[in-house]
């Protein structure tokens, strides 16, 4: 029996035995390769519809990204509305989204209403029409949404540091603008649902406590669309970094807070260094116990928060530092970002330090695993990423094992302020 009069034993984090729960793969008649968890005690079930219709495709600014809004907007047979009534009717939740080389349609739902929203899903993806007084209201709505945003000092800033770090016409660092909207078109948005969606490359991830007819439901209404039928060529694009690594911005004249966003050009997940420079970055301003929070807002009182990470893009990334101080210490908060960059460079993490990193990341990976939908979600971005389940084992590795010497030898090699792009928008 429990007793709750002893006090429970308690086991690090870092103690645990992380294992992966595999996938199981098969592939739809048209070729289509399916990824699936089945686990979990709900009868729920979430199938992911990923698809290489990306801005990384687009050859005019935000074509990719009014496709995918817009794909449940109305078919050749139903109205956005229609289509919305079906998902809400059976308590569903359809979703779409955009991303650099990716994007998806998410369908959430009960067990015993596949039957009823598969057909729906499969005319989305087959049949969309993007009709124009649907298109007329996205334009007029984000519209307003853009010149509302541009007021603000941390969205201007967000937008210009990728653009510094990658170069404007680069996937990574471009973005919109209120001509992209009025220069859209319908067409555009058909021809590229045509040649990405429709006849578009295509994988599904599908996790829950899956039916046991999955297979052959999502083969009897997926199986036969036209999906990988045309080669996908991957076009190369090479960042184009700005030469200047130095930007003092005034966006709004009456503001009290300045957005400050420092960043360096950083390699992707092949990198051998990745994997010990995430660790390296969660005691720089990875977490809420990080060194950047500890003085810039514990001790010094600038912000209400600072984080750093490794953005997680495919192809290239970048190491950002964010976040948001009064006008009259942007620059003393730069300034304090750079005395815990050298710090890190000319001493050795203590072991009590390095010893609550290892915990935290730990857990989190532990938290990341809890459920079928975010193992399967673990599973997308190594495949997206062509990462096998070794990744992940070596990830837990490393963190187990890394040692001070090899953190302050990564932190002479990366944390260099020559490196690092400035941005300060007041």
């Amino acid at each position: 029996m429990l007793n709750r009069q002893e006090t429970p034993n308690i086991v690090n984090a870092v103690d645990f035995d992380l294992q992966l729960k595999p996938y199981r793969h098969f592939t739809l008649d048209n070729g289509v390769p399916v990824y699936s968890i089945d686990a979990g005690a709900q009868e729920l079930t979430q199938i992911e519809f990923v698809f290489y219709a990306g801005n990384w495709f687009e050859e005019k600014g935000i074509v990719a990204g009014a496709t995918n809004v817009l794909l449940k907007n109305g078919t050749t047979n139903k109205s956005a509305y229609a289509i919305n009534e079906i998902a809400d009717f059976y308590g569903a939740h359809l979703s779409r989204g955009c991303y650099n080389e990716t994007a998806t349609v998410t369908l959430h739902t009960l067990n015993k209403h596949l039957p009823h929203l598969l057909p729906l899903v499969a005319e989305v993806l087959s049949e969309s029409i993007f009709p124009e007084e649907e298109l007329a209201i996205y334009k007029q709505n984000h519209k307003q949404k853009l010149e509302v945003n541009l007021k603000k000092c941390e969205f201007v800033a967000s937008r210009l540091i990728d653009e510094y770090v990658y170069g404007f016409d680069h996937p990574y660092g471009r973005y919109s603008s209120i001509a992209d909207y009025d220069n859209l078109e319908r067409e555009q948005l058909v021809q590229y649902f045509k040649k990405y969606y429709t006849h578009g490359k295509c994988m599904l991830f599908v996790a829950g406590k899956l039916p046991v007819d999955i297979e052959e439901s999502l083969n009897k209404y997926f199986g036969s669309l036209p999906f990988n039928n045309n080669a996908l060529e991957l076009k190369k694009i090479l960042p184009a970094p700005a030469v200047e690594r130095k930007y003092r911005i005034t966006n709004d004249n009456n503001g009290v807070q300045g957005a400050i966003r420092m960043a360096r050009p950083f390699f992707n997940r092949h990198h051998p260094d990745f994997i010990g420079v995430q660790i390296l970055n969660n005691i720089f301003g990875g977490f809420f116990g990080s060194r950047l929070m500890d003085n810039i807002r514990e001790d010094k009182g600038y912000t209400y928060g600072i984080h750093s990470y490794l953005q997680n893009h495919i192809h290239t990334s970048a190491w950002m530092i964010s976040t948001e101080a009064g006008r009259d210490v942007c620059e003393a908060t730069i300034e304090e970002t750079y005395k815990e960059m050298e710090k890190l460079r000319t001493a050795p993490v203590e072991d009590d330090e390095l010893f609550l990193v290892k915990n935290f990341m730990m857990g989190s990976l532990l938290s990341d695993l809890d459920g079928p939908f975010q193992t399967i979600s673990r599973w997308k971005n190594y495949i997206l990423n062509g990462m096998e389940a070794d990744y992940f084992n070596q990830s837990i590795h490393t963190i187990k094992t890394i040692t001070p010497d090899t953190l302050q030898e990564l932190a002479k090699k990366y944390l260099n302020p020559e490196e690092f792009y400035e941005l300060v928008v007041i």
